[in-house]
């Protein structure tokens, strides 16, 4: 699978407008009380990274795009790309939208042994360092080094976390690979620049209500740090270690299928401030997805200055789709032509296939068959490039072409593209399906003070 690519890497890039130095004003920003963060688009849908680009050309701002191990990865990952392959798609998109190279960063996310935990340690390890060796010859600059999960041949209470001196000497390792393939395959400067830590439960959000969030301790946050700043030290690694931007907490914030716990602060003001005791660090949050706008706010004036977001996103592309199915019956449900049948298609795809979804979603086959359309968790993201699903998205966007979408209809499907109307929106399904996914990214692009309708 290879894309067209408009390789930011052939293109010579100053220090001043190097995605890796927006990012770190961003960062230093926020430590200084500027209130400012980014937001972390974790999604290989089209549409998805269309509207986000869109969203910030608007604004005028850097996009960070990160793809995960289990998406990506040195073997095709589930979405069957390479690393090299993820990087020419995301440009690819870029291109067409006309946005500039140098306000694109790509990260990799929870980058380490995970995908082959059930091997010993050491095989693991040789395979995440495959991994971490195909992300950096690609161009990845944001790197997450993620060595938090057990191996097959690690002693210790599992239901306990990994020791900090395991986690520490092999993000060590890993981080020396990066290193090394930086500067054999790259050799521009700035170089890398790294996460550490991981969030709890793992990410992908709680699988039931009964699932307790386990926010970081403060005294956990000192131990990881000072456990991985002596072990980058010792090695000879002060320079890396100065460009680790980031440590990955729990802060509180998670959703299930119908739930959402949002952030509280209060709760976590020692470890808001804890951040701070240490140079040149921000936290990362995984899992934010559903908060409130005014939430993500607050976590980024609290330093949690790295938001994720991810199935909120294609949450918000089923939930245009499933809106445009809605008006198409409206329109020409009695009419002798052939429908969609778009969450039809779906649904049957998810049962055919429920590798996906099978481990995520319990109760009895009602509640199965609403969770595959409804879910917060968003497991029908793995099933849109399906053929039959591209087919139905492609029969759908036709046949409502051809037709003009009543203002009355928006407003009852899709309610805040209505209250766009003034504003000229199309009512072509495709921009419609883009906007709608932009009322997130708005969202996100606000909270972070990055929004050219930002007033703070």
């Amino acid at each position: 699978m290879k894309f067209f690519r408009k390789s930011f890497l052939n293109v010579p890039l100053t220090m001043t407008n190097n995605p890796v130095n927006k990012f770190l004003d961003i960062v230093t920003g926020n430590r200084k009380g500027t209130a400012k963060g980014i937001y972390s688009i974790c999604s290989v849908n089209r549409e998805v990274l269309e509207a986000c680009f869109q969203q910030a050309k608007e604004d005028d701002s850097l996009i960070l795009i990160e793809s995960t191990s289990n998406q990506v990865d040195q073997y095709g990952g589930y979405t069957g790309m390479y690393p090299d392959d993820f990087v020419g798609f995301v440009h690819s998109i870029s291109a067409r939208q006309n946005f500039p190279e140098e306000k694109i960063l790509l990260g990799g996310d929870h980058l380490g042994p995970n995908r082959w935990r059930n091997l010993p340690s050491e095989k693991a390890m040789e395979q995440a360092a495959m991994l971490i060796e195909a992300y950096v010859k690609a161009g990845y600059q944001k790197i997450h080094l993620d060595a938090s999960m057990f191996c097959a041949d690690d002693a210790g209470d599992r239901s306990k976390f990994l020791s900090n001196e395991i986690v520490a000497a092999r993000t060590l390792k890993l981080c020396k690979v990066a290193e090394d393939t930086w500067k054999k395959s790259i050799s521009q400067k700035p170089g890398l620049i790294y996460i550490i830590g991981t969030d709890v439960p793992p990410p992908g959000g709680a699988k039931s209500k009964e699932d307790a969030i386990q926010l970081t301790k403060t005294k956990d946050v000192a131990l990881t740090l000072e456990a991985a700043k002596r072990s980058f030290i010792e090695a000879g690694l002060t320079d890396a270690w100065e460009r680790v931007a980031g440590l990955v907490v729990q802060p509180g914030v998670e959703f299930g299928d119908d739930q959402v716990s949002y952030y509280q602060r209060e709760k976590v003001k020692s470890l808001s401030n804890k951040i701070m005791e240490h140079d040149h660090l921000v936290f990362e949050v995984h899992s934010t997805d559903y908060q409130s706008e005014s939430v993500l706010k607050a976590l980024v004036e609290d330093h949690f200055c790295i938001l994720k977001v991810g199935p909120w996103l294609t949450f918000a592309f089923r939930e245009a789709l499933f809106a445009l199915e809605a008006i198409e019956s409206e329109l020409l449900g009695k009419k002798n032509i052939e429908l969609s049948l778009l969450s039809y298609t779906l649904d049957k795809a998810m049962v055919s296939t429920p590798d996906h979804w099978k481990a995520y979603y319990t109760g009895d086959e009602n509640e199965k068959s609403f969770k595959r359309k409804f879910s917060f968790s968003d497991r029908a993201r793995y099933y849109w490039h399906l053929p039959e699903l591209e087919k139905a998205k492609s029969r759908l966007f036709n046949n409502l072409s051809h037709v003009k979408i009543p203002l009355s209809l928006l407003s009852q499907y899709m309610p805040a593209q209505f209250y766009m109307a003034d504003k000229k929106i199309k009512s072509d399904p495709r921009d419609l399906l883009i906007s709608h996914i932009r009322t997130i990214a708005s969202i996100y692009a606000r909270a972070c003070g990055l929004s050219k309708y930002d007033t703070r």
